[in-house]
């Protein structure tokens, strides 16, 4: 299969024309091609198809075009050559596929035969790699941007190739033919001066003296119509040798070319970036005279976060790689005055390139062609700062050419990346590091004399370089006064925006506000109601109160212009100073009843979905009934337990601060009943001081709302984490509270559920008959309220206390009818607990074949549901019994899981476990039996 991209796109098989659709599978084919044998981000296959603002329905037509170009190129059958590849597709095209690789290669042999001199060869190689255009790239196609460039650069290796071509002719003598194919050429581009000297030579050495002169005078009249310069020296040379046969007067010598110097002066405390700047060091620039394009990087990043100190930086230190000079301009995207048109900026950059004012024409089209004749055979260094968006940069881009581009952007400039090829560098705020060594470049010694308070400092100022600087200059005019008085004046909450004042910090961030949408503005302050540290579209979509999918195009405009950063898919990010801003805005613009209206959708949202989550993973336990739930316009609950397992993952650490905030802005209900789902994630994974911190909260907004279900169930809850963290005598406390307010509210199962509780309490406490008593009482109500499933969880428990106890046999008896009815109920984590009862019985009656099998089931059913701390438990005692086997081997390496476990949850017991490996080692037993 063949593919003709120099003219019409076409594709032959066995020389055969091959049909290829409506335009739009032509045009995903052609942007494919032009990027052969590599992947193609599908946003950038989109972009081609349907702008820059695709419609939601694109990624789905992508699919039926992509299906459709496969049955076209495969004749109606499978065809491989067009992999769907990680985030975008490929087209497999074999060497010599491409008419236009024909013509490069071709073109690259012509020009190696002229530079050795043989013209012939020369002629015969080019001749053929030009014979194959059949017309302009991929004619009578609407291109997009992404395309309309890359055929702008293979348009120009053909202006090149018949340079050279002309260049041949001329040498082979072949003078009519020259002047021809250089008319043509000059009546495309009117501007390449290498092919008007062809030209002009060609008829000189034809004997058309008068034409080649005339011929000259039309190229100057041309060049300084259009560009305001003289022909250069190459072209004032041809134009005296043909004047030495006539008595014309030679022309007033062109001054030499202006090299703009227009880099602003940077300040010495620049520090780190060191990534950022090797990406910058290895910005792609030819300077060997083969074709290239423009190379354009985009520097993006939130306000303040340093990107112009970045650039120039790098500017000031790579100035040497650009001898033509380096252009510098401030667009003022974001400026409450406006931005500067790109007109005035390319009229500032024509004249830096040495173009009269009276010469630079009006309007943006005239100017950027202008512009880019000016740049196209320099070499130069081009600084577009805080640019607005895409189209506020494109005309100021060069053509072709071997200059460098890089713009900076408060937004991710993601249509320049697609459609001009840039390369995307975004910028986040500097590392501690580097927050240091920037306020000790500023400060001195003052720094390394009081590290605390400066790390404290760079925490407060979220290492933002604005803020760094800004607090660093007040310090710097206070020399004696210590940097703990500055680091105390920035805890407050808010206290960093006030700080900020001298900088103007509330201002420069209202032009990134003023950029938004009225949608998107809205949706930025409602985001400062969020609790953090991060959220998703449907949090979002609770708070504007409105529908998720409205609400995605507004998180990625807010995101676009860094006022949120999408961290990972999805999920998006604050930095603390935006928060802090957006939370002032929402206080000062939205009235205090959509303020509340806005909380309580937004704490409605998680908590119902939290609860939904948790009743998958913990199906057993007895369910509170939460709130009411708010109409909702958000997306469904987690389906099962694997994705009520991932939803908690992602979102513990906001429910944790969702708890607080909900309790402080008098939402009691919502709080506990959240703290009480966030139960069945934060227990199996051993996160007791977070639970003890959100039932604590739990419990004081149950007291302030004089809630006595919510007040028992923190109780319960919190006596279990202060127990695990080895506080016994508050857990006591706890839980006789729990029983006196379950007793007076008649509940059976809550009474049975704290005595279970206790049952673990007093076991830890050396206290087992006194547990054992509690675990009866406790089973006895389990079975007057008919709760079977806590039935079974006692009966486990008033085993584990028997086997303790050295009464293997009734330890046995009890949990296997625990184990019996937890089968039947479908009680995974309960059987897992049973299960790692009777392996630890089984242990210690020697019948240890038994006990692996019990402990290898329950280790598991743990795993399965995500029960991290018991998991960990359950294989360090399996490595005990494995020890006691002699298998020796698989105890070390189920310890070392344990280790590892306990490592992850950060518990104390990962020492204990080590050491049962160590003993192990030395050649004794881990643990006695």
């Amino acid at each position: 299969m063949r593919f003709g991209l120099l003219g019409p796109l076409e594709v032959t098989r066995a020389g055969h024309p091959v049909g290829l659709g409506p335009a739009k599978q032509r045009l995903l084919l052609a942007t494919l091609l032009s990027r052969p044998s590599e992947t193609v981000p599908a946003a950038v296959l989109e972009a081609a198809l349907w702008g820059e603002d695709p419609p939601v329905s694109a990624p789905a037509n992508l699919r039926t075009y992509v299906r459709g170009l496969r049955c076209a190129l495969g004749d109606g059958g499978p065809w491989e050559g067009m992999p769907r590849t990680r985030g975008g597709y490929l087209l497999r095209v074999g060497p010599g596929r491409r008419d236009v690789d024909l013509f490069e290669a071709a073109a690259a042999r012509g020009r190696r035969a002229l530079t050795l001199g043989d013209s012939a060869l020369a002629c015969e190689e080019l001749a053929g790699g030009l014979g194959l255009w059949r017309g302009a790239v991929l004619e009578g196609l609407p291109l997009p941007d992404v395309l309309a460039r890359w055929a702008s650069g293979v348009e120009e290796r053909r202006c090149l190739a018949e340079e050279d071509y002309g260049q041949a002719l001329l040498a082979e003598g072949r003078f009519p033919e020259a002047v021809a194919l250089m008319r043509r050429l000059v009546g495309r581009h009117p501007l390449r001066q290498r092919a008007w000297g062809h030209l002009m030579l060609g008829l000189h050495r034809a004997g058309d003296v008068a034409e080649a002169l005339e011929t000259y005078r039309r190229a100057r009249e041309v060049l300084v119509r259009e560009t305001g310069l003289e022909p250069g020296s190459e072209l004032r040379r041809l134009h005296e040798e043909v004047l030495g046969r006539s008595p014309l007067p030679a022309p007033v010598p062109a001054p030499a070319p202006a090299v703009p110097r227009q880099l602003p002066v940077v300040t010495n405390d620049f520090v780190g970036r060191e990534a950022a700047l090797a990406v910058l060091d290895s910005c792609p620039g030819r300077q060997d005279g083969s074709p290239a394009t423009a190379a354009v990087t985009a520097v993006s990043g939130m306000a303040g976060v340093g990107k112009t100190a970045l650039v120039l930086h790098w500017a000031h230190r790579a100035a040497g790689r650009f001898p033509d000079g380096q252009l510098h301009v401030n667009l003022r995207g974001y400026d409450e005055e406006g931005a500067l048109p790109a007109a005035d900026a390319l009229q500032v950059f024509i004249e830096a390139l040495g173009v009269p004012r009276s010469r630079i024409p009006p309007g943006v089209q005239a100017r950027t062609g202008l512009y880019r004749s000016l740049l196209a055979s320099r070499r130069v260094l081009v600084v577009l700062d805080n640019a607005r968006d895409s189209a506020h940069v494109r005309p100021l881009l060069p053509g072709a050419g071997h200059s460098v581009v890089v713009v900076t952007s408060r937004e991710r400039l993601q249509g320049l990346v697609t459609a001009e090829g840039a390369r995307p560098l975004p910028l986040d705020v500097l590392t501690e590091r580097e927050s240091t060594g920037l306020l000790a470049r500023r400060l001195g010694p003052r720094v390394e004399a009081e590290p605390a308070a400066t790390a404290e400092i760079v925490a407060a100022t979220g290492r933002l370089p604005l803020a760094l600087a800004v607090v660093a200059a007040r310090m710097a005019g206070h020399p004696s006064f210590p940097l703990r008085a500055f680091a105390e004046e920035l805890r407050p909450a808010g206290a960093l925006l006030d700080a900020l004042e001298d900088g103007d910090a509330r201002r420069v961030l209202s032009w990134s506000c003023h950029a938004l949408t009225e949608e998107a503005a809205r949706l930025f302050r409602l985001l400062g109601l969020h609790p953090g540290p991060d959220l998703t579209a449907d949090a979002a979509a609770a708070l504007a109160g409105c529908p998720e999918r409205p609400v995605r195009p507004l998180l990625r405009e807010l995101s676009r212009l860094h006022l949120l950063t999408e961290q990972a898919p999805g999920r998006y990010l604050f930095h603390d100073l935006l928060r802090t801003y957006a939370a002032e805005l929402v206080r000062t613009v939205e009235p205090p009843r959509e303020r509340r209206a806005a909380r309580e959708r937004l704490y409605d949202h998680y908590l119902h979905r939290a609860h939904a989550a948790a009743v998958l993973l913990q199906p057993q336990w007895p369910a509170v009934t939460p709130v009411a739930p708010l109409p909702s316009h958000g997306g469904g609950h987690a389906q099962d337990a694997g994705a009520a397992l991932a939803w908690f993952t992602a979102e513990h650490q906001v429910l944790l601060r969702t708890v607080s905030q909900a309790a402080g802005h008098g939402f009691g209900t919502y709080s506990w009943q959240l703290a009480w789902a966030l139960t069945a994630y934060l227990a199996p994974h051993g996160l007791w001081q977070d639970q003890r911190t959100v039932q604590e909260t739990a419990l004081a907004a149950a007291e302030r709302t004089g809630d006595p279900v919510g007040q028992a169930m923190a109780c319960r809850l919190l006596a279990r984490a202060d127990s695990r963290l080895g506080n016994p005598e508050a857990a006591e406390d706890r839980l006789r509270r729990a029983l006196g307010l379950y007793a007076e509210l008649g509940d059976a199962t809550g009474q049975a559920q704290t005595l279970h509780n206790y049952v673990e309490l007093c076991h830890m406490a050396g206290r087992p008959a006194e547990a054992l008593r509690h675990g009866r009482e406790a089973l006895r109500l389990h079975r007057l309220a008919g709760n079977h499933d806590g039935e079974a969880r006692t009966l486990n428990a008033i085993g584990w206390l028997y086997a303790v106890q050295g009464d293997h046999g009734r330890a046995i008896e009890h949990c296997s009818q625990a184990l019996d009815r937890q089968r039947r109920a479908g009680d995974r984590n309960g059987q897992a607990a049973t299960l790692d009862s009777l392996g630890f019985a089984y242990h210690h009656l020697a019948r240890y074949d038994r006990a692996v099998a019990s402990y290898d089931e329950a280790v598991a059913l743990f795993r399965a549901s995500a029960d991290r701390y018991h998991e960990a438990e359950t294989l360090a005692r399996l490595g005990d019994t494995l020890t006691a086997t002699g298998d020796t081997a698989r105890a070390e390496e189920v310890w070392l899981r344990a280790a590892a476990i306990f490592d992850t949850l950060r518990d104390p017991e990962a020492g204990a476990v080590r050491e049962r490996i160590a003993r192990l080692r030395e050649g004794g037993p881990g643990r006695e039996g």
